[in-house]
């Protein structure tokens, strides 16, 4: 176990490394960093302003040399400063990340709590009246485009019946509609994994010498089933939290959510590549860090699995 954790942390430092190398290139290929400052400041930057400023960044030095600057100070928290805000760009991704977070979190967790117990459903009862109806749920929930079925909320929940808040972030009741949203999909993928492996499990050896034996269907189905069934729904819940907290910059748009999505887009539209850079940065992480511990909780899952 303890081989396999070193070995876990060494490909994550490489992989957090890699995916620097590419957000520094990336950086560095969308053109002269200087243009991007000067366009920034105006017609008001002079001549001196402007070599100062090209010192400061260091390109005067190799690009190389440029990277291994520029990790440094990524190592000890400093992203630099927004082109726009002339604001820290750590402390903007500070004051961002813990909304996202939050709606990441909560949308996890309705995700959770609705598509593995109807996958289980589903398998358990398959070819009935609640297969059909869970399978009709998940073609929808992993067919209908994310932005479509926020707009729809808002337009229903919010603008017809006024019931809920159309977006920003105000209270309890604002999480509703974005949760719901983000939950729907990642319940489908939830839904499909978990009826496909609980039909796998069922069919197999072992629970029908459970059955023979005279187990219960409680017994079965939880005890027995839906243990060995979680390896690949286990894989998927890593990836959905980490793809909630990365990759919920349509639904943060339409809800006007004050978190990271909405943050990436506005910088993206000022062409902000510090602010940029520090969201891609922070996603690899998240991504990173999440499956790091996905792996970690197999064996917790599975008695089958050693890591020797």
């Amino acid at each position: 176990m303890r081989g396999f954790v070193i070995r876990r942390i060494v490909f994550s430092i490489l992989t957090m490394l890699g995916a620097s190398v590419i957000v520094f290139g990336l950086s560095r290929a969308a053109g002269d960093p200087m243009e991007l400052y000067a366009q920034q400041a105006g017609y008001g930057m002079s001549e001196e302003a402007y070599k100062a400023l090209f010192f400061e960044l260091g390109l005067d030095k190799p690009l190389p040399v440029q990277y291994v600057s520029w990790l440094g100070r990524v190592l000890k928290g400093d992203l630099g400063r927004g082109l726009t805000s002339q604001e820290d760009v750590t402390k903007i991704i500070r004051d961002k990340i813990g909304n996202t977070l939050q709606l990441g979190s909560v949308s996890w967790a309705v995700a959770t709590l609705v598509g593995i117990p109807l996958g289980v459903l589903s398998a358990v009862k398959r070819g009935t009246m609640w297969d059909y109806a869970g399978r009709t749920l998940a073609v929808f929930g992993q067919g209908a485009p994310p932005f479509w079925i926020a707009i729809m909320a808002i337009l229903i929940f919010a603008v017809r019946f006024d019931w809920l808040p159309a977006g920003g972030k105000t209270g309890w009741q604002s999480f509703i509609l974005p949760s719901a949203t983000l939950g729907l999909a990642a319940s489908a993928g939830y839904l499909r994994l978990m009826r496909s492996s609980m039909l796998e499990v069922l069919d197999s050896e072992f629970v029908k010498l459970a059955r023979a034996k005279g187990a219960g269907a409680r017994t079965v189905i939880w005890k027995h089933a839906f243990k060995n069934a979680m390896i690949a729904p286990l894989t998927l819940s890593a990836l959905i939290f980490a793809g909630f907290i990365s990759g919920t910059v349509v639904v943060e748009t339409v809800f006007v959510w004050p978190g990271l999505g909405t943050m990436s887009v506005d910088a993206v539209g000022k062409n902000d590549f510090p602010i940029m850079t520090g969201a891609v940065l922070m996603f690899a992480l998240f991504y990173t860090v999440i499956n790091f511990f996905a792996d970690l909780s197999y064996a917790l899952i599975d008695p089958r699995i050693r890591y020797t």
